[in-house]
């Protein structure tokens, strides 16, 4: 059985999150609100997402943002590479 790499596996969730979040902020930057109404409640199959979307997003807070979004990636990717190892070694 192959054992997955923690850090490798974590950076690869890590990193797919902040382009989703990139992708996020890019949708916002050229849809505007409307579009971007209209972007997510297709998205979210029909929910209503008019009073969450809030637009005057200020560069720090997307900055941190995508670091968080990093971070939390990282560590569902580690936890998952640890979780599917360790079920590695029980079968074993």
């Amino acid at each position: 059985m192959y054992r997955l790499n923690i850090k490798k596996l974590g950076f690869a969730f890590g990193l797919t999150g902040a382009i989703i979040y990139l992708g996020c902020m890019i949708v916002m930057a050229t849809a505007g609100q409307e579009g971007t109404i209209i972007f997510f409640n297709s998205l979210l199959h029909g929910l209503d997402t008019s009073n969450l979307i809030r637009m005057d997003v200020h560069l720090l807070e997307a900055f941190f943002g995508i670091v968080q979004t990093f971070i939390l990636g990282w560590l569902i990717g580690a936890c998952i590479a640890a979780f599917y190892n360790a079920q590695i070694k029980v079968e074993k």
